[in-house]
């Protein structure tokens, strides 16, 4: 029995105990379903032998060696991570295309007596939703960005207004980056396909009465490109301002990229990047403030500098007036909560 995608919603919503991705664990990491479980029924290099044997001798030959080669992975997985599971168990395997390998697994779960479905048009079927939905749909919702120069915890009031039951998409959050050269954080980026999943899973789940709240980002964040339907959406929004004093940034700042500083040495070489657009001699004494530990004299330096003038640059190409600006003395934690107060009150 096949499984069909009706809608990315539907699909959140699927009922399913697990969802089985037995493509192989270089498919399954480069994206798949929300919440699949990768048990592959060929690994990358049986899934190699198996096509280049298709190719080079014969489609017989590639099909009797990878039918062994499914039972016995298969079996590890039975005697593995599927030893437990009760006879009620109700899975959705899939594949790349809804082909042999998610039927192959699916008959010998079958036979044990598990209520299992495939996916009809496995993997392939559920990136055309994903691709439908950030490619070619509208938006589906009232978008407001938030704005603010470097260092007015616009991220942190992203999550404050999520808390207090706003509508929100956190872009940097999805893509694992905090949106500029020293944005990067533990772990790395998310495949632009595995980005993509995640942003049209929340999209899907937008309630379209009501505005969702995004921050204002460049077309890329870190490595990955904002899909156009939601680009398009932010171009065409109404902003939220938020503007704060030089040093209540830099000690922001300092705080927030405390993972950044712990590592004195990387900071030091990514600074070094900028040499080309702020000169070797800037630069250097960037560089002497990050191995003194002056932390907030080079957030101040580097927003006064470098990051204020580009916003600037960027935000004059706006046509509209901001829909509201508000200033923040602070951004502690109260300060925060000030702030997304006056965002939702704002946003209404």
């Amino acid at each position: 029995m096949a499984y069909r995608i009706a809608s990315l919603a539907d699909l959140a919503r699927h009922g399913f105990d697990t969802v089985i991705d037995v493509r192989s664990p270089a498919e399954y990491a480069e994206d798949h379903l929300p919440g699949a479980i990768n048990l592959p029924a060929l690994c990358d290099a049986e899934r190699a032998r198996v096509g280049t044997i298709y190719k080079r001798e014969s489609p017989f030959t590639a099909r009797k060696l990878g039918a062994a080669l499914v039972a016995r992975n298969v079996a590890a997985h039975l005697e593995g991570p599927l030893a437990e599971r009760p006879g009620g168990w109700r899975p959705l395997v899939y594949c790349w295309r809804g082909g042999q390998r998610s039927g192959s697994v699916a008959t010998i779960l079958r036979g044990i007596g598990w209520r299992v479905e495939t996916l009809e048009g496995g993997y392939r079927s559920f990136r055309r939703a994903v691709v439908q939905a950030l490619y070619e749909a509208e938006f589906p919702a009232r978008v407001v960005l938030l704005d603010g120069n470097t260092g007015t915890a616009k991220t942190d009031v992203l999550k404050r207004l999520r808390e207090k039951g706003s509508q929100v998409i956190d872009l940097e959050g999805l893509a694992r980056h905090r949106g500029s050269l020293l944005g990067r954080v533990a772990g790395g980026q998310p495949t632009q396909k595995a980005f993509e999943t995640a942003l049209a899973m929340e999209i899907a789940a937008l309630d379209p009465a009501r505005p969702v709240v995004v921050e204002a980002e460049s077309s890329k964040v870190g490595e990955l490109s904002v899909p156009p339907a939601v680009w398009k959406a932010m171009t065409a929004a109404e902003r939220i301002e938020i503007a704060a004093p030089l040093a209540a940034r830099a000690a922001y700042l300092s705080r927030a990229y405390g993972d950044l500083t712990a590592d004195r040495e990387a900071l030091i070489e990514t600074l070094g990047t900028l040499a080309r657009l702020q000169g070797a001699e800037r630069v250097a004494g960037w560089q002497a403030m990050a191995r003194g530990g002056l932390f907030e004299d080079l957030a101040a330096e580097l927003c006064g500098l470098h990051y204020d003038p580009r916003y600037a640059k960027s935000r004059a190409r706006w046509a509209r007036r901001p829909l509201a600006r508000i200033e923040a003395e602070r951004l502690d934690e109260s300060g925060i909560d000030r702030l997304a107060e006056a965002v939702l009150n704002a946003v209404g």
